[in-house]
């Protein structure tokens, strides 16, 4: 016999993961908006939703699934066994790769950072290969820190690995160091930079001499910003076009690449110390431009989270643009998602600049998605930050950064509607609500609110701009609801304590200035609708019903439509709502 019915939702964490419960409820209906919201918000890759039904015979539960989503399928682990992929590199050439140039940053970064070089520059400059050659312990600390895993994942000892490893390095260092000696690395000016690039032709090795010419052309740069001067010259000297454009901006894309990656290259191309989110911001313009100066121009406020580029990051952002740079644009990309990933704070010591450059790297890399970042990647970011903007630190020290003017609970709120605004994501704006909820029904804001420091009007003024700001913050509805009860109640208060109706009635004011003031009272221009609206309202219909009254507002006819307006009844969407 069949007894209680229950839902439950069971989720699966990622792909092949068992399906595990997740959430049970009574509310069929609730089922799909649940399943969406796991979905959407990344903390599932596959939702099903069944009916329990309770067997009082029996006593078990009766399952039935209802729907499944995302994916359901339970994959089966390969039983092949993994194989042996043998080592990352086996000739000096496979040393000149991104991979490979990534990982040697990671390992001699330091020595790196001291020579003020790029391991592109390692690469092909014979000075330098000869100067870490000379200094002994710094290749041993390398090839140390990458043989334990390289043996591990190989099931060989580390000595093997090393061995190995040495003997490519002797090889690689002893190749540019004999190229050097015998003066096939070209020497060029931007000028003639084009012609060196015929010259070199069908050569085998073409990319690899024209980075030692490069390389050699960047050798008595004393800064990053100078590098990146001479390397944006050769670009824009380059061959018009055809397999000698593509060798030449082939040969400047990853010495430029690797100057963008790292902090000091970002000071010295945009001329200040930049916070983290200085760098993003810099970042995303230099990818996007042409949607960053969309965003200036339509939103001011974002402008100044998004000053434009300096002379010379401008003339990088050109050649960015084009398809030769795809990786370095794909690279800054990856760096931006990466740190709005990160839990670093964009801006330690301004929680509303960092509440504003979020809105505008929001904006401009939604404008520049699918060229240089995918938009669900976009979104998933910006909702992983926005956790970061409704936690208590973040929370506290923004409201903490109000000043001592604008420190009232009213204010506090508002500001609160303000971040609100700026989070996405339910579940963050659900956090949010919470927030609010907490300052609007805390004494303090009764105690502020009642308070006579300030004029009625100017505190019915600041509940109707707080009444009107929920109504627009994008907070779910029922709470959205609930919040402006709350602020429509505060609003009655000031009226009740100030009479503030009555004696706007009562007062000398010719009758035109007494009804219009009421009709914005009424129309929740100057006052949160709810309670002191609807005083104003039945005062304004008690003043009119004079005929000499209405006669005299006749002869204001914009006042007359005011009036007319407040008149009019319309359900409160308060009332609505219940």
């Amino acid at each position: 016999m069949a007894g209680p019915v229950h839902y439950e939702i069971y989720v699966r964490r990622k792909p092949g993961a068992p399906w595990t419960l997740d959430c049970a409820v009574e509310d069929r209906s609730r089922l799909s908006d649940i399943a969406d919201q796991l979905l959407a918000e990344g903390r599932a890759v596959g939702v099903r939703a069944t009916k329990e039904t309770f067997d009082t015979t029996s006593g078990h539960f009766d399952s039935v699934t209802l729907f499944s989503r995302g994916d359901v399928e339970m994959r089966s682990r390969s039983k092949t066994p993994t194989e042996d992929q043998g080592p990352l590199c086996l000739t000096p050439h496979d040393l000149y790769s991104a991979h490979a140039r990534e990982r040697i940053v990671r390992l001699m970064g330091g020595w790196l950072k001291r020579k003020a070089v790029t391991a592109f520059e390692l690469l092909h400059r014979p000075d330098l290969v000869e100067q870490l050659e000379a200094s002994g312990v710094e290749i041993q600390h390398a090839l140390q820190k990458i043989a334990i895993p390289e043996a591990q994942a190989r099931g060989l000892s580390v000595h093997e690995v090393i061995r190995q490893l040495q003997g490519l390095v002797d090889r690689a260092m002893a190749r540019v160091i004999k190229d050097g000696r015998a003066r096939s690395f070209p020497t060029f000016t931007a000028q003639t930079f084009a012609t060196e690039v015929e010259r070199l032709g069908d050569h085998p090795d073409r990319l690899y001499i024209l980075g030692g010419g490069v390389a050699q052309f960047l050798a008595d740069a004393k800064t990053w910003l100078d590098k990146a001067e001479r390397l944006i010259s050769l670009a824009e000297g380059a061959p018009a076009g055809g397999r000698p454009r593509a060798l030449a901006l082939a040969a400047i894309e990853p010495p430029l690449s690797e100057i963008l990656g790292q902090a000091g290259g970002l000071n010295d191309l945009f001329g200040t110390d930049l916070d983290l989110g200085g760098a993003l911001a810099a970042l995303t313009t230099l990818a996007a431009p042409k949607e960053a100066a969309m965003i200036r121009r339509m939103d001011a406020g974002v402008a100044k989270a998004l000053p434009p580029l300096p002379p010379v990051a401008q003339r990088l952002a050109a050649l960015i643009e084009l398809e030769a740079f795809e990786s370095v644009r794909a690279a800054i990309g990856k760096r931006v998602l990466a740190e709005l990933n990160s839990p670093r704070r964009l801006r330690p010591e301004d929680a509303e600049g960092e509440i504003v450059l979020l809105r505008a790297l929001a904006m401009v890399l939604t404008a520049s998605a699918g060229r240089l970042l995918q938009l669900e990647d976009v979104q998933t970011a910006f909702v992983d930050r926005s956790k970061r903007l409704v936690a208590a630190d973040f929370v506290t020290a923004f409201v903490a950064e109000l000043a001592p003017t604008e420190a009232g609970a009213v204010q506090e709120a508002r500001a609160l509607v303000r971040l609100s605004e700026n989070v996405v994501g339910v579940m963050n704006k659900k956090a949010a609500c919470r927030w609010l909820s907490g300052a609007l029904e805390a004494l303090r804001f009764e105690k502020d609110v009642r308070s006579t420091r300030e004029s009625p009007t100017a505190r019915l003024a600041a509940l109707a701009d707080l009444h009107k700001a929920l109504g627009t913050a994008g907070l779910p509805g029922p709470d959205t609801t609930l919040l402006q009860q709350r602020v429509s109640d505060a609003g009655g208060w000031v009226e009740t304590d100030s009479h503030l109706c009555s004696l706007i009635v009562a007062s000398s004011a010719p009758l035109p200035i007494r009804a219009s003031v009421l009709a914005k009272l009424a129309c929740g221009e100057t006052a949160p609708k709810g309670p002191a609206a609807d005083r104003a309202r039945v005062e304004l219909a008690k003043l009119l019903r004079d005929p000499a009254s209405r006669a005299q507002l006749a002869d204001h006819p914009e006042i007359a439509a005011r009036v007319r307006e407040a008149l009019t009844p319309r359900p409160s969407p308060l009332s609505a709502a219940a």
